[in-house]
């Protein structure tokens, strides 16, 4: 019985922390593959690269300067990088987007499954976002209240220089993601979870005072 209360605690806690912040994947794998003409070009090359020959993989706190070699120590040429932050908004709003990164063969940005940026040069933001040529940046757009995925691809054939991707809300200043904003909404499933998760906790406590009595 003290094994199936705890599950029900974690099931019910589970829940109400999956809302509690932004989920940031970085994802790197090796290719050689060529810079592409067009956004979804990156996307399937990247993907692949992922899928089929992995470096690693990491679920980050905050995605202020991050790079395959500074996270996992694989390598620094070649590379294929991914990173998907989900994100929610509560009410409906205007955002932008920009992305910092050392794409030396570039890269695409997607919103949602599409294309917001793409650019085919090499690119090197050397962290200043005055180099306009090597960052990605999308104005001004209007999203709806509910659950966001901004997904970045790009590579890299050397040396792997540091990434920082950051978001502007209803004009205010820009700021890096992190896993303490924009946390994803949950949906009504996740409330029927928790919800379900805490009947239950309060079934079993009056079952044990029952017993007690």
């Amino acid at each position: 019985m003290k094994n199936f209360k705890l599950a029900a605690l974690a099931v019910a806690f589970a829940a109400i922390g999956s809302a509690n912040a932004a989920v940031i994947t970085f994802q790197t794998g090796q290719s050689t593959a060529a810079a592409q003409t067009t956004a979804e070009g990156y996307r399937d090359a990247v993907e692949a690269a992922v899928a089929g020959s992995p470096l690693s993989s990491t679920v980050l706190t905050s995605y202020d300067i991050v790079s395959n070699q500074g996270l996992f120590g694989t390598g620094n040429s070649n590379l294929a990088y991914k990173s998907d932050i989900t994100f929610g908004l509560t009410a409906n709003g205007t955002y932008s987007f920009r992305a910092g990164v050392d794409f030396g063969k570039g890269g695409a940005l997607f919103l949602d499954g599409q294309a917001v940026a793409f650019n085919g040069n090499d690119m090197w933001w050397a962290h200043s976002y005055v180099n306009t040529n090597s960052i990605f940046e999308v104005s001004n757009l209007s999203l709806l209240a509910g659950n966001h995925t901004l997904t970045l691809y790009g590579l890299e054939n050397c040396c792997d220089g540091g990434q920082q991707v950051q978001f502007s809300a209803n004009g205010a200043a820009f700021q890096s993601f992190t896993t303490q904003t924009l946390a994803p909404v949950p949906e009504p499933e996740t409330y029927a979870m928790m919800l379900g998760g805490l009947g239950l906790v309060g079934a079993l406590a009056r079952r044990r005072r029952q017993k007690q009595a």
